[in-house]
């Protein structure tokens, strides 16, 4: 039996943070893994890198055009392009925490005998008992694919496994219309790829402002994809050829047919071989992991970060979860989630979208007195030396204080935009310090100028 100071059960971004700032502060460190494709973590294999390196190749491929031919070529080296740059990180973050003389990383599945005590079942059919004072887990969340008909079949991936795919897809059909849908429907587009999105839902990102939901489905219809609202899939047929998503929309049915069929609608916590009941750790009705706001369990030496305690799932998040539980754990205790400050993100679209705070609607709802601004993306000089002019800018105002209660960016660069309104907002500075800022010219930042002087 392996006895240790602190157990992290995934090498995820929190994880494998947390367990290298334990080791620093002189405890000893078991980080159990159950594969060594995924160390590292979600993001860097599958996820935010892996996807973010075909988009980046996608647009590229997008602006050489051609036969589908030599996009396919393409296409194919970008996944062997993916591959070498996610095997180089996977790599180097193993070492980053294999080297260190108070860390051992084991290769298995962790479950819970009691709150003290994990087995892990070796890759060899073995199984060992570790001991530890504090058990961390961080074990993420995996696609959900609901029970259509099918969906098991030959031609059917989720996005973790449609990345692997060297041959791109001449007819490509995505269930499910949310962020993960999006992406991959712009990237795919960008490659070559006819690409039709079903979506149940009747409105287009109905949590988004609907004037920039607008924006982003016109953008991708410009594009070629066809996105199919309230619409029901039925089943998912595959023969010799080729694979057929059957679809019901308007009471009528509807066959699409597909090289290829992505399933996006959703992720669930990853809890299912943890025995998290043996622990005295209690799920929530959505079925993660229950924490309070120093994401401690109800298991006093049991916390829980990142995707499994059923936060907003971005590597980020993860990250500042391991801060969080670091402060719990070395610390004072005074970081919780209920201090991190307004919460961005993005999704890689072309142009990319990114939002932080409230929409209009939503600040309306809350009771404040709403200004708002809006500039179009092709007002940008930079969005035009890009040639990148769709999009639009919009942002949201108290009026009685001039707080920024949100900002939704839908142009090019809008990913590091973002960032500059979440440290202004955290800082409750007035709208008018960004409207008034110097900045660099030309960038897309100084679009700030033009979008905060419209303020009404």
């Amino acid at each position: 039996m392996k006895q240790v100071d602190a157990a992290v059960i995934g090498f995820g971004k929190g994880g494998k943070t947390l367990a290298g700032a334990l080791a620093s502060a002189g405890k000893t460190v078991v980080l159990v893994e159950q594969s060594p494709k995924m160390y590292g973590g979600t993001c860097i294999n599958v996820a935010c890198i892996p996807t973010k390196s075909l988009v980046s190749s996608a647009a590229l491929s997008a602006a050489q055009g051609g036969a589908f031919a030599e996009r396919a070529a393409r296409y194919a080296a970008a996944v062997d392009e993916k591959d070498r740059l996610t095997g180089m990180l996977r790599d180097k973050n193993y070492r980053k925490l294999a080297d260190l003389p108070n860390v051992q990383v084991m290769d298995g599945t962790a479950s819970f005998a009691d709150a003290t005590h994990l087995t892990v079942r070796t890759p060899d059919g073995g199984k060992e008992t570790v001991e530890a004072a504090q058990v961390f887990v961080n074990t993420g969340a995996r696609p959900f694919v609901p029970p259509i008909p099918g969906a098991d079949g030959p031609r059917v991936f989720v996005s973790e496994t449609l990345l692997d795919v060297r041959e791109l897809p001449e007819r490509l059909v995505i269930i499910g219309g949310g962020y993960i849908g999006m992406e991959f429907a712009s990237m795919y587009a960008n490659f070559g790829s006819q690409v039709v999105v079903v979506q149940n839902e009747d409105a287009f990102l109905p949590r988004e402002d609907a004037e920039i939901a607008a924006a982003v489905l016109a953008s991708l219809e410009e594009r070629g994809v066809r996105v199919m609202l309230g619409a029901d899939v039925r089943s998912i047929e595959d023969d010799a050829e080729r694979a057929v998503v059957v679809v019901e929309t308007s009471g009528s049915e509807k066959l699409l047919p597909a090289d290829a069929v992505l399933v996006a609608t959703g992720r669930r916590p990853n809890v299912a071989e943890l025995n998290l009941e043996a622990a005295g750790v209690e799920l929530t009705e959505r079925g993660a992991v229950r924490t309070d706001e120093h994401l401690r369990t109800t298991a006093p030496n049991v916390w829980a970060l990142g995707d499994v305690a059923g936060g907003l799932q971005f590597t980020y998040i993860s990250l500042d979860d391991s801060r969080i539980v670091k402060s719990a754990v070395l610390g004072d205790g005074a970081r919780t989630t209920e201090n991190r400050g307004a919460v961005p993100y993005s999704v890689f679209l072309d142009p990319p979208f990114s939002r932080v705070g409230m929409t209009e609607q939503e600040a309306r709802d809350a009771g404040f007195n709403v200004k708002a601004a809006k500039l179009p993306a092709a007002a940008v000089p930079k969005a035009q030396l890009l040639q990148k002019p769709t999009g639009l800018l919009k942002a949201v105002v108290d009026a009685d204080t001039d707080h920024i209660l949100g900002a939704h960016l839908f142009c090019e660069e809008s990913h590091e935009m973002v960032n500059t309104v979440k440290l202004a907002m955290d800082a409750g500075l007035p709208y008018q310090t960004l409207r008034d800022a110097v900045y660099t010219h030309p960038t897309m930042s100084e679009a700030f100028n033009d979008l905060f002087a419209t303020v009404a």
